[in-house]
């Protein structure tokens, strides 16, 4: 009985033993080369990284037509093993059993081989109107799997062309070692034993997958574009842009009468912004923002109206129907991603709330007991009660810091290099910035424990002397009595000398010394001197009578002596009038009493001319001795 008519020159089964039996040796002995073959193959390990795909392609294309030899032998084999006798029967069917191990050999190793495979392929696209069908990953004959795949994707298209369509009209016709799939006279596609064992598919099964596919894709793609269906889409195109134009209209009617509403009701809703009795934002300009505001959120609404109108339109048409995905994907995306990253945030924003509530807890307790020092109704030994607030201050910026390094870790993003380079970038660019700024702030600090005056002291601080309105952690700013505000950095305070007029004040009863020198010559009594001088103080306002004012004659020079008068007072913030006021009684005084106030200089260089004493002085004193005499 002849072979199978696909193998050349196949020779009819022989009935002589020893035929058979040499047959049977060489069979054996190709079997066992393909075996060894194929073991040495696997032994080399089949890198999918190394190996180039065409050569794993044609390594399976041999095992399949081995594979197709060793099927038709056996069924040859089988077809006579009947009208052969008992030994000969015994001998075939050993054949044929080895048959069946190898091709259970062979299978595993195309799955082997197809696995490596896969993992260095990409498959082509079968496509129609840029709509992938499915993806082909292997080639057929001479046709490589890109050309098998143009080659299959024109066939498509061309009976898409087509005049008339018959979804039915699909078949699949066996051609003895593939399976076609046929449409009329026009062969789409061939299914191989590859295609099917790449899929892990019988090549029935795949044949009927592709099939349905291909008719039911050519089938929605024609009725997409077909006549009746594009009007309709124009049709709801532009009844789409008449609602959207209404909407619009409507969004500004509906804004333009908010606006309106607010205008007229802005006594009642807008009232301005304030914090601790201080106005923030007017009523005019709580008007304007929320105005404005209420600008940017119409533009918003109409852009997000119009946004997914332009998906909703491009959506109709099948050209543009990527598009859709596009424009939806540039908000969903994002809007996915965030929310995303909110639910994950969720347990870090429990544990940051906890932190803040805990911290801030704290800080409450501790307001209270500055404010219990500040009452003085909590003493601390060596603590003075002005120290509370400052130290308050420093203690609350150090647990916010703190607290702030607890919850770093837990904010989104502060693992990622970028923000951890911007944090390093800010915290570089403030230590070099902020040089002098934190030089005042540690001064502040130092002056605040120093307590070398407080607000509304009058003092000295280097050339600058008037009255301390403001200190703060970088500047302690000063009123002249000319009503001029200097304001002085920290570090320049603590590196001059300051004098305080205002602290012996309040601390004692004397009050503070004002004093005053002149010079008078030696010709004068010193006792009448003193006693002009100390009447003079008692004339002037705000000089205390007691302690009593006090003369110090403080030098003995060439041709006069030096009186400083000393005096009390309870008002240092008034030294400067108090000052003027008690010249001006100096003057009277040593006038009445015929006390000359004059320089050696000027005395060295009299001729006999008058006296400077005062005209009303003197002829007083002329008239009262006349009398007298």
């Amino acid at each position: 009985m002849p072979f199978h008519k696909d193998f050349r020159k196949a020779p009819v089964f022989p009935k002589a033993g020893p035929t058979v039996k040499l047959f049977s040796f060489l069979l054996l002995f190709v079997l066992t080369a393909d075996i060894v073959f194929c073991q040495q193959k696997d032994s080399n390990a089949i890198n999918a990284d190394t190996v180039r795909r065409t050569d794993v392609e044609q390594l399976l294309i041999k095992q399949q037509q081995q594979k197709q030899l060793d099927s038709a032998l056996k069924e040859q084999w089988k077809n006579v093993l009947d009208s052969q006798p008992d030994k000969r029967r015994k001998v075939l069917e050993s054949n044929i059993g080895k048959i069946l191990l190898e091709d259970s050999l062979r299978r595993a190793r195309e799955l082997k081989t197809i696995d490596s495979l896969k993992k260095i392929t990409t498959g082509h696209p079968v496509t129609l109107h840029d709509d992938t069908l499915f993806l082909v990953y292997v080639g057929i004959g001479a046709f490589g799997t890109k050309e098998r795949t143009q080659a299959i994707t024109g066939k498509i298209k061309k009976i898409y062309e087509l005049p008339f369509y018959y979804k039915d009209s699909f078949q699949i016709v066996n051609n003895g070692i593939d399976l076609d799939i046929v449409y009329t006279d026009i062969t789409v596609l061939s299914v191989s034993n590859l295609d099917a064992m790449w899929f892990g598919r019988s090549k029935q099964q795949l044949a009927e997958h592709y099939k349905t596919i291909i008719a039911s894709e050519i089938d929605k793609e024609r009725q997409e574009y077909s006549f009746k269906n594009r009007l309709r889409r124009i049709l709801v195109a532009v009844g789409t842009l008449a609602v959207l134009l209404l909407v619009i209209r409507l969004v500004n009617l509906l804004f333009r009468r908010i606006a309106i509403y607010a205008r007229e009701k802005r006594d009642r809703f807008f009232k301005g912004v304030t914090f601790r009795k201080f106005q923030l934002i007017s009523q005019r300009k709580h008007l304007s923002l929320f105005l404005r505001s209420l600008k940017f959120i119409k533009a918003g609404l109409i852009l997000l109206i119009v946004y997914a109108s332009l998906s909703f339109l491009f959506s109709l048409f099948p050209k543009t129907m990527g598009w859709t995905e596009t424009l939806l994907s540039w908000i969903l995306t994002p809007a996915k991603a965030l929310w995303h990253a909110f639910v994950r945030f969720l347990p870090d924003l429990f544990t940051i709330l906890v932190i803040y509530f805990v911290f801030n807890y704290l800080i409450k307790i501790i307001r209270y007991f500055v404010l219990e020092i500040e009452d003085d109704k909590i003493r601390l030994s060596g603590f003075h009660r002005d120290w509370a607030k400052p130290t308050f201050n420093i203690l609350r910026f150090l647990l916010y810091a703190f607290m702030l390094v607890i919850i770093f870790p837990y904010l989104p993003g502060s693992h990622s290099p970028a923000f951890q380079g911007v944090s390093v970038f800010l915290g570089v660019l403030l230590s070099l910035g902020s040089s002098s700024a934190i030089s005042n702030i540690v001064s502040g600090l130092v002056i605040t424990y120093m307590r070398p005056f407080k607000l509304g002291d009058r003092v000295q601080i280097g050339d600058v002397i008037g009255d301390v309105i403001e200190k703060n952690m970088l500047v302690t700013r000063i009123r002249t009595i000319k009503n001029e505000d200097i304001t002085i950095p920290n570090s320049s305070v603590l590196s001059s000398s300051t004098i305080n007029y205002s602290s012996n004040t309040q601390a004692t009863d004397a009050g503070l010394i004002l004093h005053t020198t002149v010079t008078i010559g030696y010709d004068t009594p010193w006792q009448q001197i003193t006693n002009a001088l100390i009447e003079a103080a008692n004339r002037t306002d705000l000089i205390l009578k007691q302690p009593a004012p006090f003369v110090l004659q403080t030098s003995l020079d060439d041709f006069y002596v030096s009186y400083q008068l000393n005096a009390y007072t309870k008002s240092p913030n008034d030294s400067a009038n108090i000052y003027s006021q008690l010249h001006q009684n100096i003057q009277d005084c040593c006038a009445e009493a015929g006390v000359e106030i004059m320089s050696p200089h000027y005395r060295s260089q009299r001729d006999g001319n008058t006296t400077t004493i005062p005209e009303q002085y003197w002829k007083e004193d002329k008239n009262s001795s006349e009398k007298q005499q």
